[in-house]
């Protein structure tokens, strides 16, 4: 689960988690924080999500963090974006108009890179952790992220016993475990999706229950 599981996947093309399209989940609940426009955006694990296309286009500033050189640059070229690349501590940063995309290990962040940050999108990186990451990578969000801020993250749970992530199942119990000690966490969406995720569905699970939280401080 560490950097180079995730450089190798790319370069495999093994990238099921990735969306041909913007997430509905974005679209349809976005507004329930309530972000104006120009605010700054942190998409963490971002890979070419499709996503970042769109906050951008709404005119927020995005600021993607993903360990994958491929991955960055098949989201520019994909979006016909040109971008210039220069350096921040440890990271490459590649940035074209609102978009900053950082290039490196997520947990180097720290408070200076993330002092502008006033919301952020999870679709994908807290299940793309195992369960000891998790709580690293919250910790670091808890620590590093300015005292205002809000969070749209989206999870899936399912019994792990008959299959093994990524993507990871994390359970209501265990995002409130996580972040209720900081934060006020809101369930805004819960359904059972797994007639709609076949490749799921052929692993014998019984459900896969995905939810979105509104999660502030």
């Amino acid at each position: 689960m560490h950097i180079e599981f995730w450089k190798d996947r790319w370069k495999a093309g093994q990238i099921g988690f990735h969306l041909p399209e913007v997430n509905p989940y974005l679209t349809d609940y976005w507004d329930k924080l309530n972000a104006e426009e120009g605010a700054v955006v942190l998409v963490p694990l971002c890979g070419k999500s499709l996503d970042m296309a769109w906050l951008a286009s709404k005119q927020y500033g995005v600021l993607g963090v993903e360990c994958s050189q491929k991955a960055i640059e098949e989201f520019f070229q994909e979006q016909q974006l040109t971008y210039k690349t220069g350096d921040l501590n440890s990271f490459k940063v590649h940035n074209s108009y609102n978009i900053n995309l950082l290039e490196g290990d997520f947990f180097s962040l720290n408070k200076d890179i993330l002092e502008d940050i006033e919301f952020v999108y999870d679709r994908a990186s807290l299940v793309a952790l195992p369960e000891p990451m998790r709580k690293q990578y919250v910790d670091l969000l808890i620590k590093s992220l300015p005292e205002k801020v809000s969070i749209l993250l989206v999870t899936i749970e399912y019994d792990q016993s008959l299959m093994s992530g990524p993507p990871f199942s994390v359970s209501e119990s265990e995002v409130e475990r996580l972040y209720k000690p900081h934060f006020l966490v809101e369930i805004i969406h819960e359904a059972d999706v797994l007639n709609d995720q076949p490749r799921f569905k052929e692993k014998g699970l019984n459900k896969m229950i995905e939810r979105v939280y509104k999660i502030s401080r």
